[in-house]
């Protein structure tokens, strides 16, 4: 059987030298890995503006979508995940834990010492090289 194709985007939200990674929820598909907050693309929207609505919806604050950082494709047994990640600023309101079950806020090269979610892998491998 063909699996599904799901494509979505991941915000990397810098501030003062920093990234934000968000914990997935025991409850949700790969539980407690580490990922780049965002979500699917609806049909229509742009990944700029499906960046900025996940972000309201999941952390209820604002951001500002930049250039993007990766372009993954990777299987797993639910289906075929596209994530494309984008360099977000935050521009309104501070991050809040709704669907995530914590935050943490990385230098580029403390990012490896978290178990990511292996789409949002090739990601790490370049910016633990970046010099925000």
């Amino acid at each position: 059987m063909d699996k599904k194709n799901i494509h979505v985007v991941g915000a990397v939200i810098v501030s003062d030298g920093e990234i934000l990674c968000a914990q997935r929820g025991p409850d949700k598909s790969l539980p407690h890995l580490w990922e780049f907050p965002g979500g699917k693309i609806e049909e229509g929207e742009t990944h700029q503006e499906t960046l900025k609505r996940e972000i309201e919806e999941e952390m209820h604050c604002k951001v500002h979508v930049g250039e993007r950082v990766d372009h993954t494709v990777h299987e797993y047994d639910f289906g075929i995940v596209h994530l494309t990640t984008y360099y977000c600023k935050l521009q309104q309101g501070t991050p809040t834990l709704t669907e995530h079950i914590e935050f943490r806020w990385l230098a580029p090269n403390e990012l490896k010492s978290l178990e990511w979610a292996p789409a949002d892998v090739p990601a790490i491998e370049k910016l633990s090289q970046a010099t925000l």
